[in-house]
Formats: C-alpha cells, sequence, structure tokens
C-alpha cells in the first residue's frame, strides 16, 4: 500500500513534467538525468504526476531513510555526491523551517531530486557506475537492469525498512557483503595509521637481522591484524625476529607472496602501500562484483586472474573447491574477463596449436630442427583434420598460410594436461590441465598464452561432472589415462565467472590483496575519477 500522494496545482504538475520531459533539474548536482527521464515519468505517470516523498509539507519517513542511504553510499564503496550527498541538508531545512510556508516548486524539486537520486543510486548498487564493456570486460548488464519506477513503487515508497529493500538489489554474494565490511575497516584504519614509510635496505631484512624499521614494522603490522594484539614486542626493538616474523609471513601469504619472512623489495613494496590503497582496492572489486550475473542455473565456477585462484561453489554458494591456477602473460597474451557456461569436458585432448603461437613459436623450431614435430609429438593436418605425412619442401610455407595445421597428440607431455573443459566463446579460452606443474609453485603465475591452467585437473572434473552419476571418479581417471580422447556433454551446463578482483575478503573475514597484473584497476580508477555519468 502505497501512502497517498500529495496532490499538485496545475502549475505544479506542469513544472513537474516540464522538468521530467526535459531530463534536467538544475537543483542536482548532476543536473542531467536524460538516462532516467523514462523512467522518472513512468514513476510520476503511476502515481497520477503527484508528489510521493512529501505529506503534510515534511518529508516521508521513507524519505528520510532514503536520504540517509544517499549521504552514506560511500559506505557501499560509492560516491555520496552522485547522489547529491551534501545537499540533503539544505533541501530538508527548507522544508523544516519554521514559521515560513515551504513553496509548491521547492516541494516539487525536492520530490524530484530524491526519485533521481535514489533511481541513480539503485542503479548504480544493482549493476554498477560503469558500463563493463567501457572498459574491455565481457559482462553484459543490459539484461538484468532494474525496473526502477517499479522498484521504488513497489519496494520503498511504503516499505517498512528502506535500506534492507535497497540491499534487496544489490549483488547476492558473500564475498561483496565482506568487501563492503572490510572497506569501512580499511577506510577507518588509514584514518588510523600514521603513514610513516619502512626504511629500504640494501639487501633483504632476513629474521635475526637489526632493522630500524622494527617499531614501525611492530605498529603497522597490529594494526592490519596480522602480529597478535597480544605480542609482547618492547617498542625500541630493532631485531626483526620471534612473532613479529610470523607476522610478516602472515602478511606476505595476504598480500600473494611468497611467505618467506625475508622483507625485500616486494614485501617492503606491499608493506609500504597506503591503506587508504587498500581501501581503493576493495572499492574497485565491489564495482567488478556489482557487473555480474546475479542468478545462476547452477552453482558457479569463478576465477580471479590477480588471486590465480578458481573456486567451485556448492548449492549454498559456498566454496568446495579451491585450487590455483596459471593464467594469460600480462603483455601479450592476457585472459579476457567474461562469463560464460561450460558445455562439455574432453579427456585425452589434442591440442590445436592456434595460428599465432604456431607462427610465432614453432615454425622458427621447425626451420632450424625438422625432427622437431616428432619430438615433441606434434603431427601436420589439413582443413579436414587428416595427417600429412609427407615433409614436402613447402611444408613451412602452407603452414604460414594456414593451408596446414599443427595439433599435439593426446599423452602426458600434452600441453593440455589430460582433460579439457570448454565454456564456448569468442575468445577460444578453456580450462585445462598441464604438464608444468612447477609453474604452481611460483606465486605469481601469468604464464600461459590466455587459457587458463589447472592446479588439479582430475578434481574440477569429478566436481564438473557430478550431475553425470556415470561418470564415477575411478571413470574419469581411466578415460584421463586412456588411449582415446573423449567427450563428455555435462548434464547440466556450470555457469564460469573469468573475474578480475585485487581484494578478496574470505569467510574469515581475512582481506587478502594482489598486484594489478593486467592494469585493469588503473583503467577503472580513472574511468571513475571522471565522475557520472562514468563512461570511457
Amino acid at each position: 500500500m502505497i501512502a497517498t500522494p500529495l496532490g499538485l496545482s496545475p502549475e505544479g504538475e506542469a513544472t513537474l513534467l516540464a522538468s521530467i520531459d526535459a531530463g534536467s533539474l538544475p537543483d542536482l548536482r548532476r543536473p542531467n538525468f536524460v538516462n532516467y527521464r523514462v523512467p522518472a515519468k513512468k514513476f510520476y505517470d503511476s502515481v497520477g504526476h503527484k508528489l510521493v516523498w512529501i505529506k503534510g509539507a515534511q518529508p516521508t519517513n521513507q524519505a528520510l531513510a532514503v536520504i540517509d542511504l544517499l549521504q552514506n553510499a560511500d559506505q557501499k564503496g560509492l560516491n555520496a555526491e552522485d547522489y547529491d550527498g551534501s545537499r540533503w541538508a539544505k533541501r530538508l531545512a527548507v522544508l523544516q523551517r519554521e514559521n515560513l510556508q515551504t513553496s509548491e516548486l521547492d516541494l516539487v524539486r525536492f520530490d524530484l531530486a530524491l526519485t533521481v537520486s535514489a533511481m541513480r543510486y539503485a542503479s548504480d548498487l544493482h549493476i554498477g557506475r560503469v558500463n563493463p564493456r567501457h572498459v574491455h570486460c565481457g559482462f553484459d548488464i543490459e539484461h538484468k537492469k532494474l525496473d526502477l519506477a517499479e522498484f521504488l513503487l513497489r519496494s520503498v515508497l511504503d516499505a517498512s525498512d528502506v535500506k534492507t529493500a535497497f540491499e534487496q538489489v544489490e549483488p547476492p554474494f558473500a564475498v561483496y557483503r565482506r568487501a563492503q565490511k572490510a572497506l569501512q575497516t580499511y577506510h577507518r584504519l588509514a584514518r588510523e595509521d600514521d603513514g610513516e614509510l619502512l626504511p629500504s635496505t640494501k639487501k633483504p631484512v632476513e629474521p635475526g637481522d637489526i632493522y630500524p624499521g622494527t617499531p614501525r614494522l611492530t605498529r603497522l603490522l597490529r594494526t592490519l591484524g596480522d602480529l597478535p594484539a597480544d605480542a609482547v614486542i618492547p617498542p625500541d626493538r630493532m631485531v626483526y625476529d620471534g612473532t613479529l616474523v610470523d607476522a610478516v609471513k602472515r602478511f606476505q601469504h595476504r598480500h600473494g607472496l611468497e611467505p618467506d619472512g625475508g622483507i625485500g623489495p616486494d614485501t617492503l613494496k606491499q608493506l609500504n602501500t597506503p591503506l587508504q590503497r587498500r581501501a581503493e582496492q576493495l572499492r574497485l572489486a565491489l564495482e567488478r562484483w556489482r557487473w555480474l550475473p546475479h542468478d545462476f542455473s547452477q552453482p558457479p565456477i569463478v576465477v580471479n586472474i590477480p588471486e590465480f585462484k578458481l573456486r567451485a561453489f556448492n548449492d549454498q554458494y559456498k566454496p568446495v573447491l579451491t585450487m590455483k591456477v596459471v593464467v594469460g602473460r600480462a603483455y601479450r597474451h592476457r585472459t579476457p574477463v567474461f562469463a560464460q557456461e561450460m558445455k562439455y569436458v574432453i579427456f585425452r585432448p589434442y591440442w590445436d596449436v592456434p595460428p599465432s603461437i604456431e607462427r610465432a613459436e614453432l615454425i622458427p623450431e621447425i626451420e632450424k630442427d625438422s625432427g622437431y614435430i616428432a619430438k615433441h609429438a606434434y603431427e601436420v593436418v589439413d582443413s579436414r583434420t587428416r595427417i600429412v605425412t609427407d615433409a614436402t619442401a613447402d611444408l613451412i610455407q602452407q603452414l604460414r598460410s594456414g593451408q596446414l595445421a599443427i595439433r599435439q597428440k593426446p599423452g602426458a607431455n600434452n600441453a593440455l594436461g589430460h582433460v579439457k573443459f570448454v565454456f564456448p566463446n569468442e575468445h577460444d579460452v578453456y580450462m585445462h590441465g598441464t604438464p608444468a606443474v612447477e609453474l604452481f609453485r611460483k606465486s605469481r603465475r601469468d604464464f600461459s598464452h590466455g587459457c587458463i591452467r589447472l592446479e588439479n585437473a582430475e578434481e574440477l572434473a569429478v566436481w564438473a561432472l557430478r550431475s553425470n552419476p556415470e561418470w564415477t571418479r575411478d571413470r574419469i581417471r581411466t578415460a584421463m589415462n586412456g588411449n582415446q580422447t573423449v567427450r563428455v556433454n555435462l548434464a547440466k551446463p556450470i555457469p564460469v565467472l573469468i573475474v578480475y578482483a585485487t581484494a578478496i575478503v574470505l569467510e574469515s573475514g581475512e582481506a587478502h590483496f594482489f598486484d594489478d597484473v593486467y592494469g585493469h584497476d588503473a583503467v577503472l580508477q580513472r574511468v571513475l575519477a571522471k565522475g557520472y555519468p562514468y563512461s570511457d
């Protein structure tokens, strides 16, 4: 039941409609609201062109609750000024001033300003401020846009709990809610921390060394929670050892570094990163979570590129499988950010060498060594995948022209390992096993040509085929170690999300931060810095 709207005079109604038709209201910090003109018109048409946030010339309880959310939008990783955060106090004062009658024009301006600001806020919470297509991310937000007029009419105007109503349009992911909480924590820590930089040294600081930065290191790690609050370290102690080394190892683990306890250049860089920068990483991560689909046909697989990690989720959207991954090289072969559905799994796959790799890497080797193809279990095929056995003189020319191609036979040395997971996409990116298991011992793992190499392909196969009951673990192992190539269509396609978040908050509440390996955060930050309406 919507509260009775406040009727307007013909002049007041004409003013309201004229502002909506123009898609402009000078009272707003961002006066142009052309992108919200249609939902605003639908909204006021639905209530007979009356005012809905005003009752008896005073703002309704719901109006006050919405204003409180707009003023505190920064807590959501948004910018309160995009929703006139600093202007609402003055507007409320105009409505609430004593012994003076508020003009109808003031009421119209207030009502329309709140409607447009609430729509902007709801939309930004639901799908983000930036269209991901503007920052080279393959998520489609068009199909998930809110009906903003209906949302305000049905969920907000008469809501007993306005805050909860708006929370319903936010991403449903627990990792998103944890990131919001961590954002507030890091904003507080940034205000409390003195920002002192740790001194650099000619050689890495090792356990047992005298280090003049030890007092600052102790304060910082205690602030961040890596050093237990009850750890006793004298304030003038200069020896780097004991519980402080353990705290550095925990810090390193949380920041994508090898947890060796040494303070080298990479660790020092992370320790000296301002805490406000950590808050910014969380803010950018929140924006990215808003781009994702909110509903899934099946629990998804999520690969986070900067973290070099894959997680598979259960029906309660809790991670049940976690593993390291190798992603595309930062400078030449970046793994794209997108969403698709896994449709099938191939055991004992051939590797069809992409033409770019063939030309840049294999042909030069073949030119140097005519036996290179056989030595590495490759074979040459024609356009119908028939094996070419005659090594004709113009083989190289036919490979360069695309008349012939190279593929690698299944086996222990196949670049795809024993299993390939296919989610058809325009990028021709897929997940697969790998014989290069030594790469998973590295903390930074961008080594591939764009596809995603898995630390434990067998475990993912077991999880992915759980809806194909005939495919037991034993049968999967047999197929992986057999002598035939086998394709298995999934009984239920599985959503696959390739995401990019340099800040992740685990279920324990522990925040982890990673390098911006592809520079995507820097691009998004520049777009956001340009201000509303946020475009490239």
